[in-house]
């Protein structure tokens, strides 16, 4: 599959090849699910708890005698019966990860990206860097026609571009390690640099 090469000014600077076991596969919705139902598992805080009948704060006095009121016999006011009580089974803190082989995420990333390449979402920059101002690269993003967009780098992101990217609503920059399906997915352009090309075909294949 070849692309054309752009520059932050819209013009052309070329074309690079992109392989087709990596940009060229048929995406599969199932197997891009389980990737992003994992990712988003993994991310899970899992912080949500609830007191439990050991927890609440009532004393533990027998509330009335047990027998001769003509009610149901009862202990102690932090039984889950009553308001206020203690929550019988509630949620505890836990993970929600799970285990996914890692051949099905590698083949997941290799469908995100091949997805975005099929649909035409996919644009090739030469370089992400030059830029140290927000407002000048707000423009050329503007210009470009990027409203929901993730950069993918090479190894590293340039300080500066980085930096002016902060404040852009819709903008998202990572490095090449950093790339996700999940990230991939839910962004309308995804933008490569030809060193983050280089770099994703070099950790897939």
């Amino acid at each position: 599959m070849k692309l054309d090469v752009i520059k932050l000014d819209g013009k052309k600077a070329g074309s690079v090849d992109l392989g087709d076991e990596i940009f060229g596969l048929e995406p599969r919705a199932d197997i891009l699910h389980r990737v992003v139902r994992w990712q988003r598992n993994k991310a899970q805080a899992g912080t949500h708890k609830v007191k439990t009948r050991s927890e609440t704060s009532y004393s533990t006095k027998k509330i009335y005698r047990q027998k001769g009121t003509g009610g149901a016999r009862h202990g102690d006011r932090n039984a889950p019966i009553f308001r206020k009580g203690g929550i019988y089974k509630g949620p505890t803190p836990r993970s929600h990860a799970h285990d996914l082989p890692k051949k099905v995420r590698q083949l997941g990333l290799k469908l995100a990206l091949s997805a975005k390449a099929k649909a035409g979402e996919l644009v090739i920059l030469e370089t992400a860097d030059g830029v140290a101002k927000t407002k000048d690269l707000a423009k050329q993003v503007k210009d470009l026609g990027w409203k929901r967009a993730l950069v993918i780098d090479g190894a590293s992101v340039d300080e500066g571009f980085a930096r002016a990217a902060a404040n852009i609503e819709g903008l998202d920059v990572l490095p090449s390690m950093g790339a996700n399906v999940y990230d991939i997915l839910r962004r309308d352009t995804l933008v490569l640099t030809k060193a983050g090309v280089e770099a994703l075909e070099a950790r897939l294949k």
